[in-house]
């Protein structure tokens, strides 16, 4: 079949690398792509949120199968948009309706639905912009340290961690005004502040049945021992050593199960990927947030350990049939360690020329933020390589990634060498 996939970061050029190896697969088209998945398909220049755009994609290249990677696209509708059109309603679309995708799309909602339906995760309350002085009352009476979220989409900048009151009372006093996050943080999650250790969890689900992807654990921090500003992220490991069997099987009993099942009881429709962020407290599993698609970078970390033909997997869930489907998973662990352009995540530079990035055996090198200018391969973000390498043990992944890494090099090129340091 003929699949397009929407998307042009890391997370992207790891999905079109495993789509493109499925005999399945006749013809892949990524929309916009970039310099890595150009190796794995067809690139079309275009917007991700142009929904008229990539309905003409669709018809002139005759696609049987859409994969929705970011986040936007989905909370904007992008799944309602083809099942309203007679031309487009029969299209596979991998990635759940703007009623599912509101678990992403709005803090507020998914937190009202997760104690709905008995989900364990921080005590919170919601302010909207009028309620500023109930927001205020509130944080003085909060037990610091205190979270402060923005309700909507925030390109993953929506989170403030303050001990300071002035300062969560400023912040807040900004998010609903609308000057800091625009309209995403005119509503604003106020919540319980926990102190554990963190994973992601990957589900793959059709509503009814599930498939649990490989787990992983992912680096926020720009810094050494976890210091300093909140990123994309800077690297990832999959397996997570702490997400024994026992622990998973509390996850799935106490959060994956009560969420489908939530979903069915309120009638929302769901087909695609729930990224769910945990946070482990004292051995007990509390769900952080939802995510509506696949996470970056822990995708690129997850995807090589599958050995199942993804897109075979994606055709079971469309038609309704993933409880019949095979998902294998190499017991080898996967390292990903992003490479990112000096100064990120402040103020960086792009157009800087790539050396050394090409396909090599023993590791892959997945393109985030690149671009094509005269030929040949330069910056064009903050984060721009991803470099996974695959080991026995995750010291030995570890190893082989740095050791490519260090065949790469671009101006003021900056890593993290202590991903895993914490496992």
């Amino acid at each position: 079949m003929n699949i397009l996939l929407l998307g042009s970061g890391g997370r992207e050029h790891a999905l079109s690398w495993k789509l493109s190896k499925s005999p399945k697969c006749s013809q892949l088209y990524i929309l916009p792509g970039n310099v890595g998945t150009s190796d794995c398909g067809l690139n079309i220049p275009g917007s991700v949120n142009d929904f008229e755009f990539i309905k003409k994609v669709v018809l002139e290249k005759n696609i049987q199968m859409v994969i929705v990677g970011p986040e936007e696209p989905l909370v904007l509708g992008i799944h309602d948009f083809f099942l309203e059109d007679n031309a487009l309603k029969y299209i596979h679309i991998i990635g759940p309706c703007m009623q599912g995708a509101r678990l992403e799309g709005s803090k507020d909602f998914s937190k009202a639905f997760m104690n709905r339906h008995g989900i364990p995760t921080a005590a919170y309350a919601s302010f909207n912009a009028s309620e500023l002085e109930k927001a205020t009352q509130y944080i003085n009476q909060h037990i610091l340290p205190i979270v402060l979220k923005a309700d909507g989409l925030a390109a993953g900048k929506g989170v403030v961690i303050t001990s300071d009151r002035n300062e969560a009372i400023s912040t807040v006093t900004e998010m609903l005004s609308g000057a800091a996050f625009g309209k995403a943080g005119t509503t604003v999650v106020i919540e319980q502040f926990l102190d554990g250790i963190e994973l992601s969890v990957f589900v793959l689900t059709d509503g009814k049945s599930f498939k649990v992807f490989p787990e992983a654990k992912d680096y926020k921090k720009i810094g050494e021992g976890d210091s300093g500003l909140n990123t994309g992220g800077m690297g990832s490991v999959s397996p997570v050593p702490f997400a024994t069997p026992e622990f998973m099987n509390k996850i799935t009993e106490q959060i994956i199960l009560p969420t489908i099942q939530g979903l069915q009881a309120e009638n929302i429709p769901y087909s695609g990927f729930l990224f769910i962020g945990i946070i482990k407290v004292d051995n007990e599993p509390l769900v952080i947030e939802y995510n509506v698609r696949l996470g970056d970078p822990e995708t690129e970390s997850v995807l090589p350990r599958i050995t199942s033909d993804l897109v075979e997997l994606f055709e079971s869930l469309a038609l309704g049939k993933l409880d019949t489907a095979e998902l294998s998973v190499s017991k080898e662990v996967a390292a990903t360690i992003m490479l990112v352009a000096g100064g990120y995540p402040g103020k960086y530079n792009k157009g800087d020329k790539i050396s050394g990035a090409q396909a090599q055996e023993g590791s892959f090198v997945f393109h985030a933020g690149t671009k094509n200018e005269n030929g040949e391969v330069v910056t064009d973000g903050g984060r721009v390589l991803a470099v996974t390498a695959m080991g026995p043990d995750q010291q030995a992944a570890l190893k082989t990634a740095v050791a490519r890494i260090n065949e790469i090099s671009f101006e003021g090129m900056n890593f993290r060498s202590d991903i895993g340091f914490d496992l």
